[in-house]
């Protein structure tokens, strides 16, 4: 499904709804934010469909989330005001369990994962960002002001150690400042043989998803 979820900040977004959504009884789906990589901006949103979950979707894949998967403009990188609002939309109009909201990217999507989610703890149960990296300092500051929220957050971490794009060391530091500020569900996974293509495999691990829905916000 394809539609503009936000107007405020022009983020087109690809939709989808598990395919009992309509008929299932239930109070709310979890929800997965995908955040694609630099490659795939623009005003296309097939270009979304290229990698991640939305190409799994394409293939008739089904999963047990209600997924968003925006399409970041041209010559931009991931805003966290406008994901904010498209996450807050999504969960206004779709039946959405506000304490099972999950965010992944890779690359650029990966830097966005590690941004939005150590910036905005408290929003999320997990991440997985994937060959990207981050701040210290956002792991610094939210230790401080949402330390609880931060401590409680689960992080798994993917990237190759070949990656010559975003080296490992990104991750590597994340990883390690993370569990300095006394985060204890965090854990790296490293594919010694793969380069900066370190999400093709990870998006076809069935666990990624089981993991994602064993962890749920208080």
């Amino acid at each position: 499904m394809r539609g503009r979820l936000t107007k405020k900040f022009e983020l087109c977004s690809l939709l989808y709804l598990p395919k009992d959504y309509q008929s299932a009884k239930r109070r709310g789906w979890p929800l997965l934010l995908f955040l694609h990589g630099a490659g795939e901006r623009g005003d296309n949103l097939t270009l979304v469909a290229k990698h991640g979950p939305p190409k799994l979707v394409a293939r008739n894949r089904e999963f047990p989330f209600v997924i968003v998967s925006p399409q970041c403009p041209a010559d931009r990188i991931w805003d966290d005001d406008a994901l904010l609002a498209l996450l807050d939309e999504v969960i206004a109009r779709f039946r959405i369990d506000p304490r099972r909201v999950y965010v992944t990217g890779l690359s650029m999507g990966g830097y966005g994962t590690w941004n939005l989610g150590l910036k905005y703890p408290e929003r999320f149960a997990a991440i997985a960002p994937i060959c990207g990296g981050g701040s210290g300092a956002d792991v610094l500051l939210a230790s401080t002001v949402k330390g609880r929220a931060l401590r409680s957050l689960a992080v798994w971490a993917f990237h190759g150690a070949r990656d010559a794009v975003v080296p490992l060391i990104e991750s590597k530091v994340m990883v390690a400042t993370l569990r300095k500020a006394g985060c204890r569900k965090v854990k790296l996974t490293v594919y010694p043989d793969a380069e900066h293509d370190s999400y093709t495999r990870t998006y076809d691990r069935p666990e990624l998803y089981k993991w994602f829905l064993s962890h749920r916000r208080k």
